[in-house]
C-alpha cells in the first residue's frame, strides 16, 4: 500500500511524536496526531504550520482506530486502553525510531542500557562531530530522529534508545549497537519480571549482520547471562574493568586501553574530563564505536579531552568551605548510585529518595557503610529508606524539602567531604522530572553563603 493511501496516527505530541508527524507528512501519509494532555505551545505551532490535524486533551477512539499504522510515544504504556484496542485489531504500533529508520540510509549507532546511555551517546556524537563527520544526535537526547530525517539527512545518527522505544522496534538495524548494562529498572512496565526487561534491552541487536558491531560491558551479569543464550552474527567487542582483554576495551592501572579494528588505543583515565569507573565504561564504549566508523586515534584522543558532559550526571556544582556539592539527579536507579558512590574516595553526605521503583538497596549497602557519613532521605515516602539505612550510617534525616536537605547536608559535612544528590528514584513526588530536581538542587547549593569568620578585635 502506498504512503499516500495510508492513514498514519501519532499517539503523543511531544518531541518524538511531532517529529514523526512531520516525517509522515513529508512522505505523503495522511497524518493525525492525538495526545491526551495539552500540547506545548511550540509543538502546537509546528503542527499548525505544517497543516497536520491533531487533537489534545483526549483520544478520539474512532479516529485513531482508522489508522493503518500507529507511531506511539515511548511514554505511553502498552497497557493503555487505546493501545490494547489497536493490538486487538492487529493495527501495527511502532516507535518513532522504527519509523524514521525506514527513510534513511545513514549508518546508525544505537546505545541502550540501564545506566550511562546519555553520557555515552553524547560522547560518541562528540567524537564523530569533532572528527568532521556528518552526524545527527537523536533518540532520548537531541532533536527528534524523524524530524531530522525529514529535513536534515546525515551520514550518521547516534541514537540513545530506551527499553520503551525498543519494545516497538521490529525492522530497525543498528550498524553499531552498544549495550552498557542491565540492572532492574522500570519493572512496573514489565510486569515486575526482570527477564522481560532483559529481553527488551536485547532488542538493540535484532537484525544485526556480520558487518555490524556489538559493544557491551562484560561485567554486567544479566547482560552476559543472556548473551550466553544467543548466537549473534555481529562482531563482539566486550568491555571490562576487571580483565585485560585481547579484543575489546578495558581499564587497568589507570589506563583505558582498546584493542580492535586493526588499531590499539590507550589514554590515561586522568586525562578524561569524566571520571569514575562507570565513565570508564562509557568512554571505552565510545572509543570502540568511534573506531567502528573509521575515526583515527588522534581524532579520538582530541575528542575525548574536549568533551563536556550533560548536566545532572555527577555534575560538580561548587566547592564551598572545602565541601564539594555534586548533582547526580539523573541517577534514578540503585545501579547509578552504586557507580556514583564508587567515584569518590572521600566521606559522603548522601541525599537520596523519591518515587521508589521497586529498589533493592542491597547493592549499595557495603559502599554506604564504607563511605557515607549521613543519609538525607528526600521524598513523600521515605519509609523504605529509613527501614534499610537507619543504623547503617551515623546520621539519618527525613524531609520533603530540598532546601532543608541541602542545609542539613551542609551542617553535617566537613572540609574534604562530598555532598552528593544521587536519588536512586524517580522524581515525580516533589518535582516535574529529574531535570527540575537537579536544577532546584543546584539553585539551593548556589544560594548557600560562606560562613563569616569572626575576628576578635579586642
Amino acid at each position: 500500500m502506498s504512503a499516500a493511501s495510508r492513514k498514519l496516527v501519532i499517539l503523543g505530541g511531544g518531541e518524538s511524536g511531532v517529529g514523526a508527524a512531520l516525517l509522515g507528512k513529508s512522505r505523503g501519509f495522511e497524518v493525525f496526531l492525538s495526545d491526551r494532555s495539552p500540547l506545548q505551545t511550540t509543538y502546537r505551532e509546528v503542527l499548525n504550520t505544517a497543516r497536520i490535524p491533531f487533537e489534545e486533551g483526549a483520544h478520539t477512539e474512532g479516529k485513531i482506530l482508522e489508522a493503518n499504522e500507529v507511531v506511539k510515544s515511548p511514554g505511553i504504556s502498552d497497557t493503555a486502553h487505546i493501545v490494547q484496542e489497536l493490538y486487538r485489531r492487529n493495527i501495527p504500533v511502532i516507535s518513532e525510531i522504527e519509523f524514521a529508520a525506514r527513510y534513511t540510509d545513514a549508518r546508525l549507532i544505537a546505545i541502550t542500557g540501564s545506566n550511562g546511555k546519555t553520557t555515552t551517546t553524547l560522547l560518541i556524537y562528540h567524537l564523530l562531530r569533532e572528527a568532521g563527520l556528518s552526524v545527527g544526535l537523536a533518540g532520548n537526547v537531541g532533536a527528534s530522529f524523524a524530524a531530522q530525517v525529514a529535513s536534515d539527512q546525515k551520514d550518521f545518527y547516534v541514537l540513545e534508545i530506551s527499553s520503551f522505544q525498543l519494545d516497538n522496534m521490529y525492522d530497525f538495524r543498528a550498524n553499531v549497537a552498544v549495550l552498557l548494562n542491565i540492572t532492574p529498572d522500570h519493572l512496573d512496565r514489565y510486569d515486575y519480571d526482570f527477564q522481560k526487561y532483559v529481553q527488551s534491552k536485547f532488542r538493540i541487536v535484532q537484525n544485526q549482520t556480520g558487518d555490524d558491531d556489538f559493544i557491551y560491558f562484560a561485567e554486567s551479569k544479566a547482560l552476559t547471562t543472556e548473551l550466553e543464550k544467543r548466537t549473534l552474527p555481529a562482531r563482539l567487542w566486550p568491555i571490562s574493568l576487571e580483565n585485560k582483554l585481547v579484543k575489546g576495551g578495558y581499564l587497568a592501572d589507570g589506563v583505558l586501553t582498546v584493542r580492535g579494528h586493526d588499531q590499539d588505543f590507550s589514554i590515561p583515565s586522568e586525562d578524561l574530563p569524566i571520571q569514575g569507573p562507570h565513565n570508564a565504561i562509557n568512554a571505552l564504549a565510545a572509543i570502540l564505536a568511534a573506531q567502528s566508523v573509521g575515526i583515527s586515534a588522534e581524532q579520538i584522543r582530541s575528542g575525548l579531552r574536549s568533551f563536556v558532559n550533560a548536566p545532572h550526571r555527577l555534575e560538580s556544582i561548587i566547592t564551598l568551605e572545602g565541601v564539594e556539592y555534586v548533582n547526580d539527579s539523573k541517577a534514578t536507579n540503585v545501579d547509578s548510585v552504586y557507580y556514583a558512590l564508587g567515584s569518590f574516595n572521600r566521606p559522603i553526605v548522601l541525599i537520596i529518595g523519591g518515587v521508589d521503583k521497586g529498589n533493592d538497596y542491597a547493592q549499595i549497602e557495603p559502599l554506604v557503610k564504607e563511605k557515607v557519613k549521613g543519609i538525607i532521605a528526600l521524598g513523600t515516602d521515605t519509609k523504605k529508606l529509613a527501614d534499610y539505612f537507619i543504623g547503617a550510617v551515623p546520621q539519618f534525616h527525613e524531609t520533603q524539602s530540598l532546601e532543608e536537605a541541602v542545609r542539613t547536608a551542609r551542617a553535617w559535612a566537613a572540609p574534604g567531604d562530598v555532598v552528593l544528590l544521587s536519588p536512586a528514584c524517580a522524581s515525580f513526588d516533589l518535582f516535574k522530572n529529574y531535570l527540575d530536581r537537579g536544577d532546584q538542587f543546584r539553585n539551593e547549593v548556589l544560594a548557600l553563603k560562606p560562613t563569616p569568620i569572626e575576628v576578635n578585635t579586642k
